[in-house]
């Protein structure tokens, strides 16, 4: 998802916040769970929607001779080393590094990176909400949960969780964390089965460098520890 299209979805988000604001004020929360149970699906048909981080992980181990087999790949606004065999795009950049026939289903890495500050700026009442940086704001929304909305506010993140969380394969087997080390911190839903891995990586650097790196692994040949030495190389450019 592109930096543009992501504040496009964002500003579509506002308008149906504010249609949620009307149905609570006269319908009640029965109501509201149902209104968005309709537009964005419910725990069965979309189970991520119902679900939050079950592990987190303190100093994930990198692999550091696999992440020296690494591609090394400088953008505009970013820099990442990245596994051979993957088309890798930036915004409206891309760069095919690793030429094959192209198929309808391919491998490929999406990267985004937002400033500090850039969701809070965009939705500045959830500081009223007691959202106070960017980080907290992504923990309210892949911690929010479909069944458990009881305002507004939680109908706001649910939503922006149906629209954040891009295709992660079976939601059935999806799975989420999240993680911490020395200069890093985020979220990362995944799943894990054949034929394909998906990995949708939400990461936040020392400075609040907000990072979304979003991996379709055709054939599964990456597996968590991998996703986390990928993760492990990205670098702001100035």
């Amino acid at each position: 998802m592109t930096a543009k299209r992501l504040i496009k979805y964002f500003l579509k988000t506002a308008v149906t916040i504010a249609a949620l604001a009307f149905i609570v004020k006269f319908a009640g929360n029965s109501i509201l769970k149902q209104y968005i149970s309709y537009g964005i699906g419910s725990c069965k048909t979309s189970p991520i929607l119902c679900m939050e981080p079950e592990e987190s992980i303190v100093e994930p181990k990198i692999d550091t001779a696999y992440r020296q087999t690494l591609v090394p790949q400088n953008f505009p606004k970013m820099s990442i080393s990245v596994p051979r065999g993957f088309d890798l795009v930036q915004e409206l950049i891309k760069k095919p590094y690793y030429k094959r026939r192209r198929t309808r289903n391919k491998a490929i890495i999406y990267l985004l990176i937002q400033e500090p500050g850039s969701f809070i700026k965009l939705y500045p009442d959830v500081k009223k909400q007691g959202v106070k940086d960017d980080y907290e704001f992504i923990s309210r929304l892949m911690r929010a949960q479909l069944d458990r909305i009881e305002n507004v506010t939680d109908a706001f993140f649910v939503v922006m969780k149906s629209i954040f969380i891009p295709d992660i394969g079976n939601p059935g087997t999806a799975k989420m964390i999240q993680f911490r080390t020395e200069e890093m911190k985020g979220f990362i839903n995944y799943q894990l089965s054949k034929p394909n891995n998906y990995f949708d990586c939400n990461v936040f650097d020392s400075r609040g460098v907000f990072f979304k790196v979003y991996i379709r692994d055709i054939g599964a040949h990456l597996g968590l520890n991998d996703v986390f030495a990928i993760i492990s190389t990205l670098k702001p450019v100035d």
